[in-house]
């Protein structure tokens, strides 16, 4: 839970640990979907990490210059995400998903003015 404006971190973390450095590490929202009226909008991702760097062209706009891995956390399987400048239209379900081992976790942002008051 966060409120608008805060900076904060999505976790994903591979149990047994192990580095991932070489590996692609996908940042999704699985609910969002292309807009139908532009046949070449795609999904595109919240963050894409793939050989051994962000790939910021796959990205979805409005996560430009938002988010960030732990880079030397890669070695220990931390894939945890940073957002900065949370905003409403962030709320929602992140899948961190790591193709090669064809393993996931799903993450849960609920932003708004009250989301830290409950």
């Amino acid at each position: 839970m966060a409120a608008p404006g805060d900076d904060v971190i999505l976790p994903c973390q591979l149990e047994p640990r192990e580095d991932v450095r070489d590996k692609t590490v996908e940042w999704s929202k699985p609910d969002l979907k292309p807009d139908p009226s532009d046949r070449l909008s795609r999904v595109g991702y919240v963050h894409l990490y793939r050989d051994k760097q962000e790939v910021p062209d796959m990205k979805i706009p409005a996560y430009a210059q938002r988010t960030a891995l732990f880079t030397d956390a890669l070695k220990e399987g931390n894939m945890s995400l940073k957002i900065v400048n949370v905003t409403l239209a962030d709320t929602g379900r992140y899948r961190c998903y790591v193709p090669k081992l064809d393993c996931y976790s799903i993450v849960e942002l609920v932003v708004g003015d009250d989301a830290l008051r409950k």
